[in-house]
């Protein structure tokens, strides 16, 4: 495993690619209303993405040759879809749904990640909380993203707050680094124990993104080979960050 270290120059190229993630994820969340469709979602994105010259990192991307390329620029997962929900014009958002939203886009040859989990009109206490507890888990996993820690530091962070709400994390699907290609090493489980992996060093990116259920871990692919729902059908929440290593403070690249 080679794990490349970036250079001042590069972390500004990263920042700006997920300048624009956040300006998608701004205007999906503005979209995230009950009567939208998730395909008109993905058609803001679409023209958005090639008015400022970018290119999107999930259209057609194809990780082995036996699935079938990624038809989509984002990734849409309602209420018990956990990650890679594909938008449709025939999902329509209804009061009560929860909604990830995870854009990945290319600009000046460096990728940007990131995802936010949305409560469309009132959510129930329990899919307020699950929202609550993800994001929190997400800056917890983010403030140990300091010199000296280690890769499970991170998701140490993660699986013990959500464990401690009585959610749980999932098992089968990491966060990841993230530079000229959208997935580097290493992978980024969002589990400990702590203290193992990789040093973090200054210059290290990471794309940390929390999956919280609220029951069961296990998950299961849907016949489309790409929507990842829970096992039991309960609801999931998943945010994401891309976030540099400094000599001082964690810099959340995918943040304004």
């Amino acid at each position: 495993m080679h794990v490349r270290l970036k250079a001042p120059s590069e972390l500004e190229k990263l920042r700006r690619a997920n300048l624009l993630v956040c300006d998608v994820l701004d205007m999906c969340q503005e979209m995230a209303r009950p009567g939208v469709s998730t395909w008109a979602m993905e058609e803001a994105a679409r023209a958005y993405i090639k008015k400022v010259g970018a290119r999107s990192a999930f259209l057609n991307y194809q990780p082995s040759p036996d699935m079938q390329p990624y038809p989509a620029v984002l990734c849409t997962s309602r209420n018990e879809k956990v990650v890679h929900g594909i938008p449709d014009r025939r999902e329509i958002l209804e009061e009560g749904d929860i909604l990830s939203v995870d854009c990945g886009i290319f600009y000046e040859g460096y990728c940007g990640d990131a995802a936010r989990t949305f409560a469309v009109g009132r959510v129930s206490e329990t899919a307020a909380r699950l929202l609550r507890v993800t994001e929190e888990a997400l800056e917890l996993a983010i403030a140990r993203m300091v010199p000296g820690n280690r890769v499970s530091d991170v998701g140490d962070a993660v699986q013990k707050h959500a464990e401690a709400h009585g959610f749980s994390v999932v098992r089968d699907f990491v966060g990841h680094g993230i530079g000229e290609q959208m997935h580097e090493p290493p992978q980024v489980p969002n589990l400990g124990p702590p203290g193992r992996g990789m040093q973090l060093q200054p210059g290290l990116v990471l794309a940390i993104e929390p999956m919280v259920c609220e029951g069961t871990w296990k998950v299961t692919v849907l016949d489309d080979g790409w929507t990842v729902v829970t096992r039991d059908r309960k609801l999931a929440c998943h945010f994401e960050h891309s976030v540099a290593v400094t000599e001082g403070e964690p810099w959340v690249l995918s943040r304004r």
